[in-house]
């Protein structure tokens, strides 16, 4: 804590609310404190700091979350203060289905309550799996108490047969291939054991490490704790140091209304766009925003995205994994290269400004982190974010260039429209299917309300009879996102979505769906007037819950563009600390 920096008076801490007072209910709270084995002096007069731990045993990016938790407890008490785990909801990718994005605003609202309802004055954020971190950001965003975010860090780098692999990108290749008969069943099952070798997310640039690296560039971590590897011993050494920091910040009041300004959420979009990141950013940033009063559009993103070239050679875009970035510098050395593009006076989390956090930053491998003069893809060839306008999608659709065949960002082709995956599935391994590389492969009802949740099945499958003739990429398009690992000519977070009568809803196959990612446009050419006879006709098929969570997300859940929060969820409206009686 700087000397300059006045300390906050203990009587305005939170927790002495519920531990200060002699009435019988400070009492009982003290009690039954002491009843867990505390002494009255390890947490009377102490800043209480909630460890937000997402741990679980079905999600392995979190695995090691348990022992890391004991970190941030040993610096917590060095500093000062008294520690307290709470366990929320792990929202780990690969096991939760249908997706996890349909627990994201479950996640942001138990960790906005877990710290309202119980006596914290500060949180670490322990987390990282794709939903995990905004889902984290959100629910702290709108609590507004001091909180640093710990990231999991990324997984071991993977190696098959001498070959580097990237956990879901060589996933899918090697599918794809399997399929086309290139490799052996046995090849695929030797394969499984190879790829993902360590607790951690995924060692690609995909959603984990994009939105864990926004976090870090709009201040929400200690400088360059995104790039950590999971496994390194310089991870629980964060950890720790998660624990000092977070006390020293209780007592400084620094908020994350204190750090999230419109300029931090720009450098956040200048780390997306140089490091080549997932589409799903897009969503979360703009849920993000809202939570802070921060207005942050598709179009803000577009225009950073014309700016920034992808300079971080890691797959999907490039042909590193996160081990690799980490030795090279990581996100510090990143954002020292980008520097011309960032607000540099902005405050993070350990009280500086990033402009102090990364000035001088070395990088160690200038071809694992490029200069903007010698970009992994030419802005000319390809971006990280391509928003999308038309008669297919008002209210835009999105997609990645960089990692899709340039040969189809201009393209005009037939569609093929499919209502659900599964049908999707079975008419596309028909070896007599009447289609080419040139036909457009549509997938509709898996947005927000439609599947519900919005899963990542946007990165829709080849056909098998053109995997065998070579074919690796076409154009696709749904209403739905994609893994952030995966790659291909993939549209997505079309909105309105089908669901709603949003115009997915009414193409047809065989029409031709005109695709200009130059021109930013996507339409369907169908004529004004049998789109309104189409419109006039038009029923939803969308299964619509009665019960359960997914009735409170289909009725409350706003589009792509807007982020996917809830409406009672998103904005700035302060909700009172509970009384207590």
């Amino acid at each position: 804590m700087s000397e300059k920096t006045p300390k906050r008076d203990l009587n305005d801490l939170r927790s002495q609310r519920w531990f200060a007072s002699d009435d019988m209910r400070g009492f009982a709270h003290r009690q039954r404190t002491q009843q867990m084995g505390m002494r009255r002096e390890e947490f009377m007069g102490r800043p209480v700091i909630g460890i937000i731990n997402t741990w679980s045993e079905m999600s392995p990016c979190h695995a090691h979350l348990r022992d890391r938790a004991e970190a941030v407890k040993r610096g917590v008490w060095q500093a000062g203060g008294y520690p307290v785990e709470l366990p929320a909801l792990s929202v780990g990718e690969v096991m939760v289905k249908p997706t996890t994005m349909l627990y994201r605003n479950f996640l942001a609202m138990e960790c906005e309550e877990l710290l309202r309802c119980h006596p914290i004055d500060g949180a670490v954020l322990m987390g990282g799996c794709d939903k995990s971190t905004p889902a984290l950001l959100m629910g702290a965003i709108s609590m507004d108490i001091p909180v640093i975010f710990c990231p999991a860090g990324p997984m071991s780098n993977g190696q098959w047969r001498g070959v580097k692999t990237g956990a879901g990108t060589h996933t899918k290749k090697y599918w794809d291939e399997l399929r086309a008969g290139n490799i052996t069943k046995d090849d695929w099952v030797d394969l499984e054991s190879r790829m993902t070798r360590s607790a951690g997310t995924c060692n690609t640039i995909g959603t984990a490490s994009t939105m864990t690296s926004i976090a870090d560039a709009m201040g929400m971590t200690l400088q360059g704790a995104s790039s950590i590897p999971a496994t390194d011993s310089g991870h629980p050494r964060m950890a720790s140091s998660c624990g000092v920091r977070i006390v020293e910040m209780v007592w400084e009041d620094l908020k994350p209304s204190k750090i999230l300004t419109r300029d931090s959420f720009m450098n956040g979009l200048v780390a997306y766009m140089a490091l080549g990141g997932s589409t799903n950013a897009a969503v979360h940033m703009i849920a993000m925003a809202k939570r802070a009063g921060v207005d942050l559009t598709l179009d803000d993103m577009s225009a950073m995205a014309a700016k920034v070239p992808v300079v971080t050679n890691v797959f999907p875009s490039g042909e590193y994994l996160m081990e690799d970035f980490y030795f090279a510098g990581g996100l510090t050395a990143l954002l020292q290269k980008m520097s011309r593009h960032l607000a540099l006076d902005c405050l993070t989390v350990n009280g500086r400004t990033l402009g102090d956090n990364i000035k001088d930053a070395p990088c160690w491998n200038d071809d694992v982190i490029r200069d903007e003069e010698n970009p992994v893809v030419p802005l000319s060839k390809g971006k990280t974010l391509e928003v999308l306008r038309g008669n297919l999608a008002p209210n835009g659709a999105v997609m990645k260039s960089s990692a899709a065949n340039p040969k189809f960002l201009k393209h005009i082709g037939p569609a093929i429209v499919f209502d659900d995956p599964a049908t999707m599935n079975k008419t596309l391994d028909n070896p007599d299917l009447d289609i080419t590389e040139d036909t457009v492969i549509i997938l509709r009802n898996a947005g927000p309300v439609g599947a519900p949740g919005m899963p990542e099945w946007g990165n829709l499958p080849i056909p098998k009879k053109l995997l065998k003739q070579g074919v690796r990429d076409m154009v696709r398009i749904s209403d739905a996102r994609m893994s952030g690992t995966h790659y291909g000519t993939c549209v997505l977070h079309v909105a309105p979505e089908a669901a709603i009568g949003g115009p997915l809803a009414l193409v047809k196959t065989g029409d031709l769906i005109a695709l200009d990612v130059l021109a930013g446009t996507i339409n369907m050419q169908v004529d004004e007037a049998e789109l309104a006879a189409r419109r006039t006709a038009w029923k939803s098929t969308a299964k619509l819950y009665d019960r359960s969570f997914a009735a409170l997300y289909q009725r409350h859940v706003s589009q792509a563009d807007q982020g996917c929060d809830f409406d009672f969820l998103s904005g700035t409206d302060p909700v009172p600390d509970p009384v207590i009686f």
